[in-house]
């Protein structure tokens, strides 16, 4: 796994690392790596340790946000990159409006896969 490229960093207001996120949720870390492993999360390496690190607004109190899951697997089986992912999610669409992600975190998943879906033909 590559250091995410500074454009694609850019774009995405906040990050968490792994063990950040399994104490909010409650789940020992490990369960956390491997929802990264299985591509349930998306996770890039970033910062001056280049630890993994997950985008803070894939992630909602009791897990990752409602549709995601769904979304990463349309964009992957759309042969999309984890950056080109990235970018996407949090790119401005006038159309939606705002960005998938935020589509996402409003409960607007059915016009994100949708889109997604479009895009990965």
């Amino acid at each position: 796994m590559s250091e995410i490229d500074p454009k694609i960093d850019a774009l995405v207001p906040a990050w968490m690392y792994l063990p950040d996120i399994s104490e909010q949720w409650g789940v020992v870390v490990t369960q956390v790596r491997e929802m990264v492993k299985s591509g349930t999360l998306l996770a890039v390496r970033r910062g001056e340790n280049k630890s993994l690190q997950v985008p803070a607004a894939f992630i909602d109190a009791d897990g990752p946000v409602k549709h995601l899951v769904g979304t990463l697997t349309v964009l992957r089986d759309g042969r999309f990159t984890d950056e080109e992912i990235l970018e996407w999610l949090f790119t401005e669409d006038p159309s939606l409006p705002g960005t998938p992600i935020q589509a996402l975190r409003e409960n607007r998943g059915t016009e994100v896969k949708r889109r997604a879906q479009a895009m990965s033909l």
